[in-house]
């Protein structure tokens, strides 16, 4: 197969005197240049190669330079071509081995750089899990905050205006003309709420559809319907004829329209609103739309979300009790004005089913959907009604039957009254986008548990900490005997029966606040506290107060509107 030394040294021999000798004599001799002579080595070289084969070849290069012949394996690995030409088997003998042995080596390199990957994959995954993680967590936690808070402070002042001003103005009048001709009362904080209301004051709270896109009543009809309804309301309940202790909260005269930024801090107060007042009438006759050709009724008052949001809030705090409708009787074309009926709140719970411009509109332009504002106020709103039925299931104190057919009525379509998410409609980059966007989550389990907990604490507005959990029985607005609602702070019925309640330290009212005096006598009690017609009477058993004196010439100095 190869040589053997003998015809080793024998090539060497012929290449030393055949090419080598013979070329170096010519060299000698000047017969050939040094190019030459080195050509034709050269080509010798390649002459005796093809002749004894490179392998051959090679050990006797190698015995030349006195190097021992090149082992088999080696061969095999560098001139496997020439191996082969000779004998095929002699190089298969370590293939399966130097296979497996590469195989072997590279998967170990390959199976190691994947494990690097994937654990470092993995943590990056698990690292970016727990940032997420902990970024709900302290969203859903700020939410629930948040949702307490907001029953127990406001955004903005509560703007109302006397019954009296309300009628004398002959439609609705926008807030900014009402506040600069000095005709609302503003009540800065809950608590100055809380205190009016217990003084004896009734709220009124008008929810209505708008039933132009620039005016909210552009043909008096919904204005019409509340008049009648203060006139049925204060034949109802055996109002003072004089209403001087009636007060009216209606969006457009009660909420700021000429200034986007501070509207939006009262619309965000709006649940608060509604909770507050002590009568709530839906007025819904039926009025043709001055900008669309249908007729707004009390069917397309009950598809508006914001008026759904309204009832909600109002009898979640306060029940149906003094909840009315002002609606056209279909037989006789005239506006009645009756109680709703017990399960009137089963339609409205469903909030978020109803019907937004903004979402009509495709949020062109905006940043959010109004479904997403309405979830601390009515998570805050359930939080406060589950609470109650806790706190009275474990004392056994209160009648809380209303509160339970409430929670019963939730329970039974959760998914509907509070859904998880919902699918918004957005516009970037001049592309239509839908998307899942969260909405209450897990929110109404996690403020189960944290009332079940005892964890459920505020802020007040006047300092300090308050846990909102609480024994005592539950009362709707100046209502002295138990039922089944509570509302911000209402003292008990035996606190109400020690004397008349404390006032409020500041009440604002025509824009100026006005603050209650004291005299030196500790004898001296407040008996009467009426806001009406730009007037604030503060009476004393002393005599009149000065802040009778201030209102007075605040009238006087305030020109008619």
């Amino acid at each position: 197969m190869f040589c053997s030394s003998l015809d080793f040294s024998q090539a060497l021999a012929q290449y030393t005197r055949d090419t080598v000798g013979e070329l170096m004599g010519k060299y000698i001799s000047n017969d050939v240049t040094l190019e030459q002579m080195s050509s034709q080595v050269t080509s010798g070289w390649e002459r005796i190669t093809n002749e004894q084969g490179k392998l051959n070849q090679l050990n006797i290069y190698r015995a030349a330079l006195g190097l021992d012949s090149l082992l088999t394996v080696d061969k095999c690995r560098l001139h496997r071509e020439e191996m082969d030409m000779i004998d095929p088997s002699v190089c298969k003998q370590y293939d399966d081995h130097n296979t497996t042995l590469i195989i072997i080596v590279l998967s170990s390199i390959v199976g190691a750089g994947v494990v690097i990957l994937v654990v470092y994959f993995l943590y990056k995954r698990y690292k970016a899990f727990q940032k997420i993680k902990i970024a709900h967590e302290r969203q859903m936690e700020s939410t629930l905050n948040e949702a307490t808070r907001a029953l127990r402070m406001l955004d903005y002042p509560l703007h109302l205006i006397s019954a009296q001003d309300f009628i004398k103005g002959g439609k609705l009048l926008q807030h900014e003309r009402l506040r600069n001709s000095h005709r609302l009362t503003v009540l800065d904080n809950l608590a100055d709420v809380d205190s009016f209301i217990q003084a004896g004051k009734q709220v009124v709270f008008f929810s209505h559809q708008w039933t132009a896109f620039d005016a909210p009543d552009p043909n008096n009809h919904q204005y019409e319907a509340m008049i009648g309804a203060l006139h049925e309301l204060s034949k109802r309940n055996g109002w003072d004829p004089s209403w001087n202790d009636v007060f009216v909260w209606v969006d457009y005269s009660s909420i700021p329209q000429a200034n986007p930024s501070v509207q939006n801090l009262a619309i965000r107060s709006l649940a608060v609103y509604s909770s507050s007042a002590t009568s709530f009438v839906v007025v819904a006759p039926d009025t043709p739309h001055a900008d669309l050709d249908s007729v707004c009724d009390l069917d397309t008052y009950q598809r508006r979300m914001w008026c759904r949001a309204e009832q909600v809030c109002h009898s979640m705090r306060n029940g149906t009790d003094g909840m009315y409708l002002a609606v056209t009787n279909k037989e006789t074309g005239l506006v009645e004005v009756t109680p709703v009926k017990p399960d009137f709140f089963r339609e409205s719970l469903h909030v978020f089913d109803g019907e937004l411009s903004c979402c009509r509109l495709e949020h062109k332009g905006m940043e959010a959907c109004d479904r997403q504002s309405l979830v601390v106020p009515i998570l805050g709103l359930y939080g406060e009604l589950f609470r109650a039925a806790h706190d009275g299931i474990k004392g056994n104190n209160a009648d809380i039957s209303t509160v339970k057919t409430f929670l019963s009525e939730i329970e039974k379509h959760q998914e509907e009254v509070f859904p998880r998410t919902f699918q918004r409609v957005m516009w970037r980059k001049d592309k239509r986008i839908m998307e899942e966007v969260l909405l209450f989550g897990d929110l109404i389990e996690r403020m189960r548990t944290r009332i079940k907990q005892g964890k459920m604490y505020v802020v007040q507005e006047r300092g300090g900490t308050e846990s909102t959990k609480s024994t005592t029985s539950f009362l709707r607005h100046g209502t002295p005997n138990p039922s089944t609602f509570i509302r911000h702070g209402a003292r008990r019925a035996s606190e109400l029966s020690e004397g008349p309640p404390e006032l409020p330290t500041t009440m604002r009212h025509c824009g100026i606040a006005v603050q209650d005096s004291e005299k030196s006598n500790n004898e001296t009690k407040q008996s009467n506290w009426n806001v009406s017609n730009g007037e604030a009477n503060n009476m004393s058993r002393n005599g009149i107060s000065e802040t009778e004196e201030v209102h007075k010439s605040i009238e006087t100095s305030v020109p008619s509107p």
